[in-house]
This record gives structure tokens, C-alpha cells and sequence, in this order.
């Protein structure tokens, strides 16, 4: 049997004048047993390691320990040592839910902030959080090339320099910002290099980096509407007035925003596959914003959370390889398309932006992962990355139309299907007397995870609908979601 390691304690202060050292020790030990420092099978240090570190006999600390296990608050185990007894004494855990509200105590409410508050009154985030059926933005992962992966993990791990187990550069790791700059210019039709991109710990730090950088508390801020909901928290997290603005079958409905607030100082969008409906901006509908921000002095960001999976035709080219301004701050992430885990996103800034962006990263977090940089740069410049995009592509395309076949098998004309043409989740539209949060939290119960629409929106939605995702599921799985999904429906009706 392997020897569990010796546990760390909580510092001890012995006194030289007054209760006896062993006293002392134990009404140590007692209390932080009490208020949960120290847990059942946790493991403690030796009598004689102990006895060292307090610089007493280690007599004193053996006369501790063997009062504590007279009382049942510590064990000894034959070749394990000495831990704190799996089954503690009734008058302790009454004790320690006490201490920590228990047996109906209510603490009284604390204060916070006025921005917590709103966010706690959002619609949370109900789903199950397993990857199972309609998860929406979960790829493939079982389809991950972890050979690959692990391949070059090790490489680097193994050969790690000191300046790759330092501390980095906060703009990131300069050869997966290279690598990063070739293939969005190549993929995106982006206007970069490699000095104005910023590694971030996913796409949503890169949101809450634009909320701190370019937002004062009450500024407007252009949100779709529906739009995506890990936005509308950075942004009201930064205290900015969010200004709800329609979408439609080609985007953000520009002549709306500007009705309902001319001069704000970002817009945020997905242009490329909008979020959740699924629409693409149009031709003129990106030009007209462009100009839009230009008039009033506002910034762009350009959220291109799953651009590469369109099934039909080329990925529509990026809205910041359109600007001439420099106003576009464009937002990519690697969850979608790679594994969520890994928590590496970007920003592509416009020049005189780098130095905010810079200072802001260095005050939240210094730098990103660097070994993980590392991995994905090669991952990138020795063509996996490019590779499994492709096989990637077409699986979805599989994914996604078996699922709009069972759909339309099962549940027939009661749904209206939105754009299921790019991404890893398609919309399904109810009919006005359905709740779609009532049906989502129905079906959590079952381990199957559907969005409700109503959840993107900032305003009541004139419909409701649920967001499905395909990308993590089988066929089979699908079809077997859909049956619950039909049964819950008529269920409800």
C-alpha cells in the first residue's frame, strides 16, 4: 500500500508561559478540526517532524496525539501514519455546522456590490455540465487528435527552457502570436501581425479585458439582441448601459441601434455566425457599421467564436479585415474548435490600443500559460491544426443534418428550425405558449442540456425558442435526445 504523504497544518503559536505545551497542541488540533482546516483522512505530520518544526521534545507531542485519539479525533494506520479520524465525533460535526450556519442558523445578508447584484439577477446558467446531447459550443472532443497533442506537449515539457518556465511576456508566447498572425491573415482575411495580438485565458477574458479597457461605467454598448449571454455579464460586470438591438436574418439591425442610442462607445457583434440565431452580417450591413463607428467615435468588437465551421461555401472573411479605421478589436477563441479546457483565446488590436490592452493584462493576471502556448504554436505551424479543422467540418455537417432530420421526424411542425448551416448548435423556435426555461430545467433532470433562448435575451423575446447543440453527440445520441426532447413536449401541452 502506497504511504500517503504527511499533511500540512495550520500555524501554531505555542506559548512558553502558562497551559502546558501537549494542552496546547490539542486544543490546536481540536479547533481547526472544528472549522473544517482540517478534514477527515486528512493527513498530519509525524510526532517527530512536528516536534522539530515547533522546536519542542517530540515526548510533548506524542502525549498530544495520543490524547486526540483517546477522544477519536485522530487515528494511527499501520503504515499510513497518523490522520484525522474518518468518522468524527458527533459533537464535532455538530460544532462545525454551527460554525458554518448549519441546523437552520441564518447568517444576515453582507454587503456587495451593486454590479453583483445585477449579475445575480440575470438568468443563470441551469444546464447540467456533462457533454452530453444539445450542449451547445462543445466540439468533438472524442475526435481530438490527442496523440498529437500529447506528442507535443512532451516535447516541450521535456525540453522546457528557463525563459518558457518564467514569467512571460503579457501579450503571450511570441511564436503562437506568429503562427496566430499567418493564419488568421491566410483564414480571416485579417489585417495583423504578430506585435497586436494578445493571448488571453479564452474569449472570455478577452471580453472582460474590452469591458476594463474601453468602457467607463455608464457607457452605452450595442448588445444583439438575442445575443450572447457571457458578453452581456462582462460588459454589465464593467457597470456598462447595455442597449439591446434587434438581429435579423442579416445581422444586426444597424438603423434600429442608432434609433435607440446614436453615439455609444463599443458595439459588440458576431458577425460571422451571430450568436444564437445563426445569421451572417450582410455586405452592406458591415459597411454601414463600420461607417456607423467611424461617425461616432465607437469601437467595434468583433466576437469570431466558431467562424471556421461553415458547411457551405468558404468561412465569410473577418469584419476587422474591412476596417480601415482601426476600429475593430477582434475576439477569437480556440474552445470551439479545439477543446474548451484548454482556455486560450486572442485579441487582434488595433495599434494604439496594445499598450492599454498591455497594462490591463499585467494588472489581472501577468501572462498566460506559456508551455501551453508552446504546444499550440507547433500545433498550428505543422498543419494539425489545419488538418482537424477539416475533418472537423465535415463531422458537424453529419451531426448537424442528423439532427434536423430527427427533428423534423419526431416533432414535425412544431418547431421551426433557424439556420443550421455553420457552428455546433442550430435554433429551435416553439410555439408561443411554450416556456422554453421550463423545458430546459425539464430536461436537465434527464442529463440533456438545451438552451433557453429566452436566457440571450436582455428584453422579453417576442418568442421563445432552444439552442441545440450537436457537436459533442453522436447521431444515435441525437436522435435519442430528440425522443426525450418530443416526449417532454408532450408532456407540457
Amino acid at each position: 500500500m502506497t504511504r500517503p504523504r504527511s499533511g500540512l497544518l495550520p500555524p501554531i503559536h505555542l506559548q512558553l508561559q502558562g497551559e502546558p505545551a501537549h494542552r496546547q497542541i490539542c486544543d490546536w488540533l481540536r479547533g481547526a478540526i472544528t472549522d473544517g482546516r482540517l478534514r477527515p483522512g486528512q493527513g498530519v505530520p509525524s510526532s517527530r517532524a512536528l516536534a522539530v518544526e515547533l522546536g519542542i521534545s517530540r515526548t510533548t507531542v506524542m502525549t498530544a496525539f495520543e490524547q486526540l485519539q483517546a477522544e477519536g479525533y485522530l487515528e494511527s494506520v499501520v503504515g499510513a501514519g497518523t490522520r484525522i479520524a474518518a468518522v468524527i465525533p458527533d459533537d464535532v460535526l455538530d460544532a462545525i455546522d454551527t460554525t458554518r450556519g448549519g441546523h437552520g442558523t441564518q447568517r444576515a445578508p453582507r454587503a456587495i456590490s451593486t454590479r453583483s447584484r445585477t449579475l445575480l439577477a440575470m438568468p443563470q446558467d441551469s444546464q447540467p455540465q456533462s457533454v452530453g446531447a444539445f450542449r451547445a459550443c462543445i466540439p468533438a472532443l472524442d475526435r481530438f487528435p490527442h496523440a498529437t497533442w500529447s506528442a507535443l506537449l512532451r516535447r516541450h515539457a521535456r525540453h522546457a527552457s528557463p525563459a518558457l518556465m518564467a514569467y512571460g511576456d503579457p501579450m503571450g508566447h511570441r511564436p503562437l502570436r506568429d503562427a496566430l498572425a499567418g493564419h488568421l491573415g491566410a483564414v480571416r482575411a485579417a489585417r495583423c501581425d504578430a506585435s497586436q495580438i494578445m493571448i488571453t485565458a479564452g474569449a472570455q477574458q478577452a471580453l472582460q479585458l474590452c469591458a476594463r479597457v474601453l468602457l467607463d461605467p455608464g457607457d452605452a454598448i450595442w448588445m444583439e439582441e438575442p445575443g450572447y449571454p457571457g458578453a452581456q455579464r462582462a460588459f454589465t460586470v464593467a457597470g456598462a448601459r447595455l442597449v439591446p438591438v434587434p438581429v435579423d436574418q442579416h445581422g444586426l439591425d444597424i438603423e434600429e441601434g442608432l434609433r435607440r442610442e446614436a453615439h455609444p462607445r463599443a458595439v459588440y457583434v458576431t458577425p460571422s455566425h451571430q450568436y444564437p440565431m445563426g445569421a451572417i452580417m450582410n455586405a452592406a450591413r458591415r459597411t454601414q457599421l463600420l461607417a456607423a463607428a467611424t461617425r461616432a467615435g465607437s469601437w467595434i468588437i468583433e466576437d469570431d467564436y466558431d467562424s471556421e465551421y461553415r458547411f457551405a461555401g468558404r468561412p465569410i472573411a473577418s469584419l476587422q479585415g474591412l476596417d480601415t479605421d482601426e476600429r475593430v478589436i477582434y475576439v477569437g477563441t480556440f474552445s470551439k474548435v479545439l477543446f474548451p479546457a484548454l482556455r486560450v483565446g486572442y485579441l487582434v488590436l488595433p495599434r494604439d490600443l496594445v499598450a492599454p490592452f498591455r497594462a490591463a493584462r499585467d494588472a489581472a493576471d501577468l501572462f498566460p500559460s506559456t508551455l501551453l502556448q508552446a504546444a499550440l504554436a507547433d500545433f498550428l505551424r505543422e498543419g494539425h491544426f489545419a488538418r482537424h479543422i477539416g475533418r472537423m467540418r465535415m463531422l458537424y455537417k453529419q451531426r448537424c443534418a442528423a439532427l434536423v432530420r430527427a427533428l423534423r421526424m419526431q416533432i414535425g411542425e412544431r418547431f421551426e428550425i433557424v439556420n443550421a448551416e455553420a457552428g455546433l448548435h442550430l435554433v429551435a423556435l416553439l410555439p408561443p405558449a411554450l416556456d422554453d426555461g421550463a423545458i430546459s430545467r425539464r430536461l436537465a433532470g434527464f442529463d440533456i442540456a438545451v438552451g433557453p433562448l429566452s436566457y440571450c435575451c436582455l428584453q422579453t423575446p417576442p418568442r421563445r425558442g432552444l439552442i441545440l447543440g450537436y457537436g459533442s453527440s453522436s447521431e444515435s445520441q441525437l436522435e435519442g435526445a430528440v425522443a426525450r426532447l418530443a416526449a417532454v413536449l408532450a408532456a407540457t401541452t
